[in-house]
Parts: structure tokens; C-alpha cells; sequence
């Protein structure tokens, strides 16, 4: 099971990711919303910011979201590795209810391209 210290470094490794990307994933990175991301096993949620092409990580707590963020993922320390780490599809993890991903039409629109 990955740990709270490897589920912030994997979230800083795909803001990294975004940072780098170009073309329509750059597009779709360049959102300025807020984001959380619950990680179920831990029953951790971080909360930040997608803005200029990153994620900002602004807190950490436990629990479930205290606020609706525009951006809401839900996955276990496990997958957000290995998704980060190119070992798990994000597509395919989403579609089999593995990982949530919840957010307004527009935005899922063009987060598509992130997928």
C-alpha cells in the first residue's frame, strides 16, 4: 500500500508532467480550478489548485473533502502511483469505477485530452 509521502510525490511528478506536456494536453492542464484528490485507502484527501499548468498541493488532511472542489478525484494510493508511474490506464481505471473522477461537463470536456 503506498504511503501519504508517495501519493504527494506522485501528485508532484504529474504536476511535473503537465508542466512538460505540450499541444492539447497542455490545453487542457492550463485550467484554473480547484482540485481534491481522495486517496480511499488511506482516507487521506489532498486539496490544491490546477492553475498554469500545475498542481499546486495547498493541503493534506483526513477524511473526505470538506468543500466541493471543481475537480474531484477518488482512487487508492496504489493506482495514483501506478498511473503516475505509466503502469495503470487512466481511461480504463476510470471506466471500471477504479478511480472517480467527477467535475462540470465543460471541464471534463477538456480534460478528455488529459486521458
Amino acid at each position: 500500500m503506498a504511503t501519504m509521502a508517495e501519493c504527494r510525490s506522485a501528485l508532484d511528478t504529474l504536476s511535473d508532467n503537465l508542466a512538460g506536456a505540450d499541444g492539447d494536453v497542455r490545453g487542457a492542464a492550463a485550467l484554473d480550478r480547484s482540485l481534491s484528490c481522495h486517496i480511499r485507502d488511506l482516507d487521506v484527501t489532498f486539496t490544491g489548485r490546477l492553475a498554469n499548468g500545475r498542481i499546486q498541493v495547498l493541503d493534506a488532511f483526513e477524511g473526505l473533502p470538506r468543500e466541493k472542489a471543481q475537480i474531484r478525484l477518488a482512487m487508492t494510493g496504489d493506482d495514483l502511483v501506478a498511473m503516475v508511474n505509466g503502469e495503470l490506464n487512466f481511461t480504463k481505471a476510470w471506466g471500471s469505477g477504479r478511480v472517480g473522477l467527477e467535475a462540470g461537463f465543460r471541464d471534463l470536456l477538456k480534460l478528455k485530452s488529459l486521458l
